[in-house]
């Protein structure tokens, strides 16, 4: 992997990942841009203890461009966009339309691939492979900001999900705080360690389902399975079987292994629903641990927290979606109407052939 950084014409930076080592990246971005203005702040929420990013000039971001003028793909044939090369890899750069900045931390926009009319489960494994090494490196240069807590690199497919670009890409949300669900994890993991005199719940969860009915498929490092208490109507969770607190603890085998599992699950999700269904639509999350102090946490370190991916749908069955409405919306209450046991069946049947 060969790595270029440089600047767009409004000083936000942009890093180009390439899989050829003698790969040049010179070209400039001729855009007459102003520079970015943000508004993004932090407000704490007293009663629930949580934190909600106020950004107000989310408002002007871009919306549902013609093909013909997705600011994703390469600049080429007289149109620029937000990436100067004629043509890319993967690359990655600052959101223009960030919901985090400055002292609130940093959004950036991963693009997957240069061809507008692919998809993540569309490409080759040297590539997701490429896109799981930026990941990785975005992590490292993101954790060193003295703002950023915890990174989380995620892909929203699909419109039913809110995705107003259709160009293959994914996010990376650097937050100044240790989100919530993390925070939720890390109290159970507390618990649980306190309760059993050391024993790591994420490596007992793990345990767990590797024997029960619903795991969808494993390689030599990495398991993915349907939760017990699956909150979506059909959720995966990917663990590599060694435990390690984020992406930059994988090892070889595992960075190896990884494009193949992925692949195959997402190829898996566009099965479930029968193969005239449109693309399905998904949320793709991984969960890292804080890089901050866990002095909340009694007994916890970073290395008690279990690096995962979580892939959810949010279509029950053919032409119709799971809504939050008003326990799951007003209370936080889920109600799944697709046993995790019968997701998991599913999931195996629809398996690559």
């Amino acid at each position: 992997m060969k790595k270029t950084s440089t600047r767009l014409a409004d000083g936000r930076e942009l890093i180009y990942y390439d899989l050829a080592d003698d790969t040049v990246r010179d070209a400039v971005d001729r855009r007459p841009l102003d520079a970015t203005v943000t508004t993004s702040e932090i407000r704490r929420d007293e009663l629930l203890g949580d934190s909600v990013a106020i950004a107000s000039h989310r408002q002007g971001r871009t919306y549902h461009p013609p093909a013909d003028e997705c600011p994703l793909c390469p600049s080429r044939d007289g149109r620029l966009s937000e990436i100067p090369d004629s043509s890319y890899d993967v690359v990655v750069f600052e959101n223009r339309f960030p919901s985090l900045a400055g002292d609130s931390g940093r959004c950036e926009v991963v693009c997957f691939t240069s061809d507008h009319d692919a998809s993540f489960a569309s490409l080759g494994e040297r590539q997701a492979r490429l896109v799981l090494d930026a990941w990785t490196d975005r992590t490292s240069e993101l954790s060193h900001l003295p703002s950023v807590e915890q990174v989380f690199c995620f892909e929203n497919r699909g419109a039913e999900i809110g995705v107003t670009l259709q160009h293959p890409h994914g996010q990376i949300y650097a937050y100044p705080f240790t989100t919530p669900r993390t925070a939720l994890m890390l109290r159970q993991v507390a618990a649980h360690k306190e309760a059993t005199g050391g024993e790591n719940l994420f490596d007992a969860v793990v345990e767990r389902e590797r024997a029960g009915e619903r795991v969808v498929l494993q390689g030599e490092h990495w398991v993915a399975f349907v939760p017990y208490a699956a909150h979506w109507p059909y959720e995966v969770h990917l663990y590599p079987k060694r435990r390690v607190p984020d992406l930059l603890g994988l090892d070889e085998a595992a960075r190896t292994e990884f494009p193949q599992v992925y692949l195959e699950l997402l190829r898996r999700f566009d099965r479930i629903f029968g193969e005239n269904e449109p693309p399905t639509p998904y949320i793709a999350a991984w969960h890292q641990a804080p890089f901050g102090q866990l002095a909340e946490f009694e007994g916890v370190t970073r290395d008690d927290f279990a690096l995962h991916l979580e892939l959810f749908t949010i279509r029950r069955t053919s032409g119709k979606l799971k809504f939050l409405a008003g326990s799951e919306s007003g209370m936080n209450v889920f109600i799944n109407d697709v046993p995790p046991e019968r997701a998991a069946e599913r999931l195996r049947e629809v398996a690559s052939s």
